[in-house]
């Protein structure tokens, strides 16, 4: 997997929607750009099959399972699955989904303006407090560059209570317990901010 943050870079006459590059306090350059089922097949690997990405639910996933998912993903209009970079180093892997088009969407009344998402973040190279934190504010400010997105909807595994309250602590609103397909989630949403707030 290559670290060059040129990689990372909005490709000329890619779709802005789908890159980002910017310089976030506290952070760095954040790069956020399409994932690459083939290319990044054995990082994604190597993330989702860890302990600590149990919740993701692919932990016994082969490289090639992997790659057939984000290959998959990588043909749909409703679902998009990024890399996230930090300092031209893989840091988070963010998914965005229309509900409609989803499972959850059966969960509770969408609204037009909603978009799903899912957040894992890579293994820590260091113990950095806060870094969650900023990374996702960063996040949202990518998401929230779209102006048809007006609430994000969020559905970790019921179990995730590290998650659910790292949600909380950045403004989601508890939803329902919902049942889906593969897991009991806890649903929480989050309005757009108004025009100048944070």
């Amino acid at each position: 997997m290559s670290t060059d943050p040129a990689d990372a870079a909005t490709p000329a006459g890619a779709d802005a929607r789908h890159h980002d590059d910017r310089l976030v306090a506290g952070l760095g350059r954040v790069t956020i750009r399409p994932v690459d089922p083939d290319r990044d097949a054995d990082l994604l690997h190597g993330w989702v099959t860890q302990e600590r990405a149990r919740f993701w639910g692919m932990r016994d996933a082969s490289r090639e399972r992997v790659r057939e998912i984000y290959a998959y993903l990588d043909s749909l209009t409703t679902h998009h699955a990024y890399l996230v970079h930090r300092d031209g180093r893989p840091a988070a892997l963010l998914q965005t989904y229309e509900p409609a088009a989803d499972p959850v969407g059966a969960c509770y009344p969408v609204r037009p303006g909603d978009l799903g998402l899912h957040l894992l973040v890579g293994p820590p190279e260091r113990v950095e407090p806060g870094f969650t934190g900023r990374l996702l504010g960063a996040l949202l400010d990518f998401v929230w560059a779209d102006p048809a997105r007006s609430r994000l909807v969020a559905e970790p595994d019921a179990r995730n209570e590290k998650m659910i309250a790292r949600l909380l602590r950045t403004g989601f609103r508890l939803g329902p317990l919902v049942d889906l397909p593969d897991k009991r989630a806890r649903l929480l949403f989050l309005d757009r901010p108004p025009v100048g707030g944070s």
